[in-house]
């Protein structure tokens, strides 16, 4: 005869109310702005240009090293007479070529390696050859092949952008749990279908990631590209536009280029990547 234990009484236990700091939390204007992330930003920044304008008055070099406020001020000049707007929209119009065949080759790529053992073979070994070389270092051969123009620097764009997305990618669709793989195929999900659905969603945090370091890497490639020849007949963007003015000595000219270089750099950060994984993955619950 098996013994059956008596059923315990309910009961309700009231909480105790909440400390008046903890139930009347009121943030300030000031606490509510200091809280956002651009902000915070912006205002290291700002330490960084008072840093650099105080190096330069120490150091009272304007040739070695201009300050802050007469870097700015030529700055602002090129920016004016459009040089500046001409250089740096010459080096985007190739960085978005570069960048968006480098992803198409490497999307490509990892869709292979994912869909056949063979293409993760050949995806793996490429990787493994290709990836540790500097995309810099086959300048000379892309000006073999396609010379003095812009087929060399898209070509070596591409070998920046392809092998590190193409890894990372590949990374996030071998880390889908095998409960979500499972979970697409008993909802009949095949193909095109299963890939789209559930492993880029999963994959999404990886790619995000290998898509900040291939921009990272194409945006530094494409400027250490043009310190050595224009893009077309001498008339390059913003590597060229450093180079030209280090050649004249107009230093302030060349870290009015370096702050363009570190602008653009920054505002891709925080108005393109930053929003796609706050409207993607942070939305999602996937990423904090």
């Amino acid at each position: 005869m098996s013994y059956v234990h008596p059923a315990r009484p309910e009961f309700e236990r009231e909480l105790p109310p909440l400390p008046a700091q903890l139930a009347d939390i009121h943030l300030s204007l000031a606490q509510r702005i200091w809280r956002r992330d651009g902000v915070r930003q912006v205002v290291v920044l700002m330490l960084i240009a008072a840093a650099w304008e105080l190096a330069a008055r120490v150091a009272g070099n304007d040739l070695l090293l201009p300050g802050f406020l007469q870097a700015s001020h030529a700055w602002w000049d090129d920016l004016r007479n459009g040089e500046l707007v001409a250089r740096t929209a010459a080096s985007l119009s190739l960085l978005l070529q570069g960048y968006a065949l480098g992803v198409v080759l490497a999307l490509t790529l990892s869709a292979l390696a994912v869909a056949t053992r063979p293409g993760r073979d050949v995806l793996v070994t490429l990787t493994s050859l290709f990836n540790p070389l500097p995309a810099i270092a086959l300048l000379p051969l892309a000006l073999l092949w396609f010379g003095l123009g812009q087929g060399s620097l898209v070509f070596v764009l591409v070998h920046a952008v392809l092998w590190p997305l193409a890894l990372a990618t590949l990374s996030g669709f071998q880390g889908v749990p095998e409960t979500l793989r499972m979970a697409g195929r008993n909802y009949g999900l095949r193909g095109l279908r299963y890939v789209l659905q559930i492993l880029v969603p999963s994959a999404l945090p990886a790619i995000l990631s290998g898509l900040r370091i291939g921009w990272a890497f194409a945006w530094r490639t494409l400027i250490a590209a043009e310190l050595f020849f224009g893009a077309s007949s001498g008339q390059g963007g913003l590597g060229w536009y450093i180079f030209q003015s280090r050649n004249e000595l107009l230093t302030d000219r060349v870290f009015a280029g370096l702050a363009t270089v570190v602008l653009i750099g920054w505002l891709v950060e925080r108005f393109v990547f930053d929003t796609v994984e706050r409207l993607t993955v942070r939305r999602w619950g996937m990423q904090r």
